[in-house]
């Protein structure tokens, strides 16, 4: 074989696997978002790693992250930061769900989400609520299987329209919409909803009773509202290094204000008039992990950053994307060790009822 020939077949190898690489390994999903689209959200190409610097600026004074006015704009630039990471590597539901003997990932996170509308007994046609909503992962599945209308809020406009793209695309836009706003003031009438829910997004209220106060404000008397919360458990001890050092690492990549303990959740909610009806945290046995998921894609996580780090050279991915990719991947490992050691549990359950006899003030 000449050199020439052996030139151009070395060539043709590089080119195919990078093909495999970008367009064949790269989707999370068939109908998902590609490796070549991978973009900073509402944030220009340019101005990518000055926002990644900027989110992890709010570390370095953690008083002002616990502050309302502070806490939007944080959560904000974390999801023009990530949106597009997540779609691509994870999928268009951006939470955990407990693994299932014989089911796939994909109808894991389904049933996981079919149980919060079967938990808050919705009828077809009816109205209902979902707080903090991402690109509508939950919301399709949700109105797919009760054929309620699902109203979708979200801090970030470049979500609301991913979310309204995936809406159409399913044919499932006639029961789903989506409202970019703040589900610490929502643009909702008071007693508006006959349900709500919230899939693992109120841990980002600087204040539980906040978020919890706003959405009892706008669900009708004697509606059920289910939320999969983000907290630390029982087993978890402040005095111990290492579990500091994990829920601080979670906090820190996946922009939240700070962690919440179990025995907190009931509480805010009673206070804001709520009645609990049920409280269960879903990743306690008989549950699988949760984070099987997470350690059985670190090949797929390598994989990707090669991507990454590929499309970042060549100038397709903006400056800053392998910034934003490697600390996410960082996060996972805290977020496998919470799940490990029992410390951390993102699915815990409240389902409050607002009273039949309860005032909107």
């Amino acid at each position: 074989m000449d050199s020439v020939t052996l030139y151009c077949t070395a060539a043709l190898a590089a080119a195919g696997g990078i093909y495999w690489f970008v367009c064949v390994l790269g989707p999370a999903e068939r109908k998902g978002k590609r490796a070549l689209d991978l973009s900073g959200g509402s944030i220009s190409a340019e101005n990518v790693k000055d926002n990644y610097n900027q989110y992890w600026s709010f570390f370095r004074k953690p008083k002002e992250i616990e502050t309302a006015e502070k806490v939007p704009d944080f959560v904000d630039t974390f999801y023009n930061l990530v949106t597009d990471i997540y779609e691509w590597g994870w999928g268009q539901s951006f939470h955990f769900s407990p693994s299932i003997p014989g089911k796939s990932d994909k109808d894991a996170t389904r049933i996981h989400e079919e149980m919060a509308v079967d938990l808050i007994k919705v009828k077809p046609g009816q109205k209902i609520l979902d707080a903090g909503c991402g690109v509508g992962g939950p919301m399709r599945a949700i109105a797919a299987h009760s054929k309620a209308h699902v109203t979708g809020i979200t801090i970030n406009d470049y979500q609301v329209k991913r979310a309204k793209l995936h809406n159409k695309k399913a044919g499932l836009d006639h029961l789903c919409d989506v409202v970019c706003g703040n589900f610490l003031q929502m643009p909702f009438d008071d007693n508006s909803f006959d349900g709500a829910y919230s899939i693992e997004a109120t841990c980002h209220a600087p204040k539980l009773e906040e978020v919890y106060a706003e959405i009892y404000r706008v669900m009708k008397p004697g509606s059920l509202y289910v939320s999969y919360e983000w907290v630390t458990t029982d087993k978890y001890r402040d005095e111990d290094e290492e579990h500091r050092e994990v829920i601080q690492g979670i906090e820190r990549g996946d922009a939240l204000p700070g962690m919440r303990r179990y025995s907190d959740i009931a509480a805010a909610a009673r206070r804001v008039g709520f009645e609990v009806v049920q409280e269960k945290d879903l990743a306690k046995p008989p549950a699988k992990p949760w984070w099987n998921r997470l350690k059985m894609g670190r090949i797929a996580y390598w994989r990707n950053h090669v991507v990454v780090v590929v499309l970042s050279a060549v100038g397709i991915a903006p400056k800053g994307t392998v910034d934003v990719h490697e600390m996410l991947f960082k996060t996972a490992d805290y977020l496998s060790r919470g799940g490990e050691t029992g410390i951390f549990s993102p699915m815990h359950m409240i389902l409050c009822r607002k009273p039949e006899k309860a005032s909107s003030e």
